[in-house]
């Protein structure tokens, strides 16, 4: 590309920056649902992944925290390759670039929300285990009726952070060719050879979504403060 096709790529054009805002827009909704649905499997994963973490079969638990750490020591992106490009040709299943998009974020963070809800549980104090195991109440009402309510709602706002977290890391989709955000502004670009108004409005996308949860997360962690 010479000189003067160097000079088009840096010169900004409002009308093709709000030209670009319906088909951005459509990549923001993928990408925020990629993220909703993500939060939510990694919700209960890492629900799930805690409990098994504190399994008194200690096999369980001993096979629960090396998956767990396995996932945490390595990144989205080559987990995404392996769920997308070696598990399910192995397993001789074919489903969407989506849904494989939400299992990799769900599991990925699944992991690290284990943790948060583990510091939950552990924060809660030993005597209402004790009084519970006194009283006899049994073990699956222990944990619906009186550990589980005081935990979650104590790390909620760290769970939030991990929806934003997650939100911001969706564009490593684009890797098995998920339509979110910034693909949309890759291939805005490349049709007509101007990258600097798409992703420029991509990145402001993501700034008027993740600064405004940003300040929610914050404002909530306060209000758990004060319980």
């Amino acid at each position: 590309m010479g000189a003067g096709g160097g000079e088009r790529l840096m010169e900004w054009s409002w009308e093709y920056f709000w030209d670009s805002v319906p088909l951005l827009l459509e990549g923001l909704l993928v990408t925020v649902e990629l993220t909703v649905l993500g939060s939510l499997l990694a919700y209960v994963l890492g629900l799930v992944f805690a409990l098994v973490r504190r399994a008194r079969i200690p096999v369980v638990s001993q096979l629960m925290y090396l998956f767990i750490e396995l996932v945490r020591s390595t990144p989205l992106l080559i987990q995404v390759f392996v769920i997308f490009y070696l598990l399910w040709p192995a397993l001789d299943i074919r489903p969407s670039a989506f849904l494989t998009g939400v299992i990799a974020l769900g599991i990925h963070y699944g992991t690290y929300t284990a943790e948060v809800y583990r510091a939950g549980i552990e924060a809660i104090p030993k005597g209402q285990w004790e009084a519970a195991t006194a009283l006899s109440i049994p073990r699956s009402r222990v944990w619906t009726g009186i550990i589980l309510p005081q935990a979650v709602p104590r790390v909620t706002p760290a769970l939030g952070n991990y929806m934003i977290s997650m939100f911001k890391e969706t564009p490593l989709l684009i890797s098995i060719g998920i339509f979110e955000v910034l693909n949309q502004a890759k291939e805005q670009g490349a049709e007509t050879f101007q990258v600097l108004e798409p992703y420029t409005l991509a990145g402001i996308l993501f700034l008027l979504i993740s600064f405004p949860s940003s300040i929610l997360v914050r404002r909530l962690e306060r209000r758990v403060g004060q319980l």
